[in-house]
């Protein structure tokens, strides 16, 4: 992700920075897409050697048209207001996809391929992939880049990595990333588990997800009209202490209370969908604060650099789960676990994600980028150009 930031960075041609890698990446990626879902007869130790190249190729494929498309929504506009429109829009039909394509990929496989799942899965990707591609393409053709980046002096990779961690706002929102994301992992992660042991009926795994699915579609799509008449920086701060007061409610709610479970994760997807644009406005936000600070514009590796610790936090929220359960004497596979991995599993699901919400309100109130100053940056910034 870093490398990627890097390079689009320097990327100088007439269709801009990042939309350059929309057209020409789309393909690969497409490609990589079905490679990945293709099971030649190579026998298991050639299956797993050929699974491991194509999965890795795949997600640096997603790394060469993700980052780019990301940092999009920093040089389409400087206007905050649209900045959260942006990315307002970006989430609700992010996670409509992702729901339209979790619903559509086994239908498709049987579709296509009848009993033989591997032409199956093969054929129904290809179908998703050739979507993805057009979209890429589409991306590319209806998008401008408005901002344009004034060089005033070439300097190394070593440098802005080095310039990106001196900007003390980009630490804050990179933290904020890291402990949002810390969150929903962990939740997700210990999701199975809970639905299994403590309300010992699995078909809620699949319930809790499409009704936290449809809270994150009216989240996103309440972001825009919340900040229009609150700080989005309040916005965020407040809700975090929301989300960890819900998440502590969940810990003391009967295990039979099943329905306010519901609830609870519903109104959980809203809020926390709600605040993932304002993160990423927040992260646009940063990238005029350094060309302002310290004269050099870096959207790329910015938001890269953002998409390195939320994969950090993902990380770190499955290694927090196997490092609980272990710890905690938990049996894969048993009917029934110990009075530990129970507390162990209740304090994944609830109290973990809290902490995190927390801690995140907490920090959020060193964002300095708030509505007075952020005008200021901007007004100064068009002076200097």
């Amino acid at each position: 992700d870093p490398i990627m930031g890097l390079i689009a960075d320097r990327t100088r041609t007439r269709w801009g920075q990042f939309r350059p890698y929309l057209l020409f990446g789309a393909i690969p990626f497409g490609l990589s897409c079905i490679l990945a879902y293709s099971t030649p007869d190579f026998g298991m130790s050639g299956k797993m050697i050929f699974a491991a190249i194509t999965y890795t190729v795949l997600t640096l494929m997603y790394t060469v048209v993700n980052i780019p498309y990301c940092a999009l929504g920093g040089v389409i506009t400087l206007d905050p207001d649209q900045r959260m429109s942006l990315q307002s829009y970006r989430f609700v039909l992010a996670t409509a996809g992702g729901m339209l394509s979790t619903v559509l990929m086994t239908p498709l496989a049987q579709f296509i391929g009848g009993d033989n799942r591997v032409l199956g899965y093969q054929g129904g990707i290809a179908v998703l992939s050739t979507v993805a591609v057009v979209m890429l393409i589409l991306c590319f053709v209806f998008t401008k880049e408005r901002v344009q980046v004034v060089e005033k002096n070439k300097s190394s990779m070593r440098e802005d990595i080095r310039d990106i961690f001196h900007n003390d706002q980009w630490r804050i929102v990179g933290a904020l990333t890291i402990l949002n994301i810390l969150a929903v992992s962990v939740r997700g992660g210990a999701m199975m588990y809970y639905v299994t042991y403590i309300l010992g009926n699995v078909a809620y795994f699949a319930a809790f997800l499409g009704t936290y699915s449809v809270g994150n579609l009216l989240g996103s799509a309440l972001a825009k009209p919340v900040t229009d008449h609150i700080c989005k920086v309040k916005v965020f701060c407040w809700t975090n202490v929301l989300l960890a007061i819900i998440s502590l409610g969940m810990f003391f709610t009967p295990v039979n209370a099943v329905s306010t479970m519901f609830v609870f994760i519903f109104v959980i997807g809203v809020l926390h969908q709600m605040i993932t644009p304002i993160q990423w406005v927040m992260m646009s936000d940063t990238v005029e604060y350094g060309e302002w600070k310290y004269g050099k514009r870096l959207t790329g590796i910015s938001f890269a650099g953002t998409l390195f610790v939320l994969k950090l936090g993902l990380a770190i929220g499955g290694a927090l789960i196997g490092w609980v359960l272990a710890g905690s004497n938990y049996q894969a596979g048993a009917a029934t676990q110990n009075d530990m991995a129970i507390q162990s599993i209740i304090a994944l699901f609830t109290i973990v994600p809290a902490i995190a919400y927390l801690v995140s309100a907490f920090i959020s109130r060193y964002y300095t980028l708030r509505t007075d100053l952020l005008k200021k940056i901007l007004y100064d910034i068009k002076l200097s150009v």
